[in-house]
């Protein structure tokens, strides 16, 4: 059985009789000799306390993925042929994002290897930025992503218009 990457350092595992067809959970077992259960692709024990989780991904990553810009550039750059394009036309298309905001997002995604930015020595320079084949393979977890939000957004704005109302 194939671990996730996230799992293939300090984890072996271990079948068992009740494994489910689907995959989505099973035994393994810890560097530390703790026996876990993996749900979803996420470790956690069980304790006398109930599922204990231990961090998967690095929390970095998953604030990054979780960022106001990040998903807004990653889904500009995938809606072009190639997936690439230049500084100037990503801050145009995309409402509100700042050149100091662009810059940081753009770094930030190609020191995750999710894009590659292109330096083109002309006068005046030309740089464009093109997803990465691990940034393009990010597209459809993103699209799912967004589209449960899109499909769940006025069921969350109703139950925070209940929660705050609840409150005051």
């Amino acid at each position: 059985m194939k671990l996730p990457s996230c799992l293939n350092k300090g984890y072996s595992y271990i079948p068992t009789q009740n494994d489910p067809e689907d995959g989505t959970s099973f035994n393994l077992r810890h560097k530390d000799d703790t026996l876990d259960r993996l749900i979803h692709g996420r470790p956690y024990v069980e304790t006398e306390q109930g599922p204990r989780f231990r961090p998967c991904a690095p929390n970095d990553v998953l604030a990054r993925l979780g960022d106001k810009w990040t998903i807004l550039v990653m889904s500009h750059l995938a809606v072009v042929p190639g997936h690439r394009l230049r500084f100037s036309t990503l801050k145009n298309g995309i409402d509100g994002i700042t050149q100091r905001m662009l810059t940081l997002t753009l770094r930030n995604l190609e020191r995750d290897g999710l894009l590659v930015r292109h330096y083109f020595p002309e006068v005046p320079p030309r740089v464009e930025y093109e997803l990465t084949e691990m940034g393009a393979g990010m597209l459809p977890a993103l699209e799912g992503f967004t589209s449960w939000i899109r499909n769940n957004w006025p069921s969350i704005a109703n139950c925070r218009r209940a929660y705050d109302e609840a409150r005051q």
